[in-house]
C-alpha cells in the first residue's frame, strides 16, 4: 500500500486534475505498480463508505436482527466493489478502437485516487442520517448538491486527463458512469437491496 505521504500527493494531484490542471498528472505514479496500487483508493475509502452502507442498511432492515443487518452490508461491499471495478473493465476493452490506450493508465490511476476524495465528500450526509434521523430533507438536499459537484468535478477530471477535447471526454464520463449505475441498480435488485 501505499505511503501516507503518498497518498496526500495523490489527493492533491487530482484536485490539481479536477481544476484543469494537466500537471497534476506528474505526481501520480503511472507506472504498472501505480496502476494496481491505485486500487487501493478503495481500502482508503472503506471508513466513509461503511458509514453509508451502515445508514443504508438500517433502512432495509428496520429492527430485524443484527445477522440480517450484517449480511446487508456484506451484499453493499460486495456491490460497490463490483460497481467500481466494472467501469474500468469496460474501458479497457475499448481504449483500443477508441483511440485512447495511452490514456488507460493515467485515466483509472486519477479516477480511482480521485473516488477517495468523492468518497469522503459523501461522509457528512450519511454521518448526519445515521445519528439525526429526522434530518431527512435537509440530507437529501445536501447529498444532491455534493452529488452535483463530484459529477462535474468528475467530468472535469476526465476532461484534463483524457486530454482529446470535451466530446471525447464526456463520452468516456458517460460511459463510466452508466455503466456504473447500471450495475449497482442491477446487482441491488438481483441482490433483493432495493428499499422498498
Amino acid at each position: 500500500m501505499p505511503s501516507a505521504d503518498d497518498i496526500q500527493s495523490y489527493l492533491w494531484a487530482c484536485w490539481r486534475l479536477m481544476t484543469g490542471r494537466a500537471d497534476g498528472l506528474r505526481s501520480l505514479d503511472l507506472s504498472v505498480d501505480g496502476f494496481w496500487n491505485s486500487f487501493f483508493a478503495i481500502i482508503v475509502s472503506l471508513p466513509a463508505l461503511i458509514v453509508g452502507w451502515v445508514v443504508y442498511a438500517n433502512h432495509l432492515a428496520g429492527g430485524d436482527e443484527f445477522s440480517y443487518r450484517v449480511s446487508i452490508l456484506a451484499g453493499l461491499a460486495f456491490i460497490d466493489l463490483v460497481s467500481w471495478i466494472a467501469p474500468i473493465v469496460l474501458l479497457a476493452l475499448v481504449v483500443g478502437p477508441a483511440g485512447l490506450r495511452d490514456r488507460f493508465v493515467p485515466y483509472v490511476v486519477a479516477s480511482n485516487w480521485a473516488s477517495v476524495i468523492f468518497t469522503w465528500l459523501l461522509l457528512p450526509p450519511s454521518l448526519l442520517e445515521l445519528f439525526w434521523p429526522a434530518s431527512g430533507e435537509f440530507v437529501a438536499f445536501l447529498t444532491l448538491g455534493i452529488g452535483v459537484a463530484i459529477l462535474v468535478l468528475a467530468w472535469r477530471l476526465t476532461n484534463t486527463v483524457i486530454a482529446r477535447g470535451a466530446g471525447t471526454a464526456t463520452a468516456v464520463f458517460a460511459g463510466m458512469l452508466v455503466t456504473g449505475v447500471a450495475v449497482q441498480l442491477s446487482l441491488q435488485t438481483l441482490l433483493g437491496l432495493v428499499p422498498e
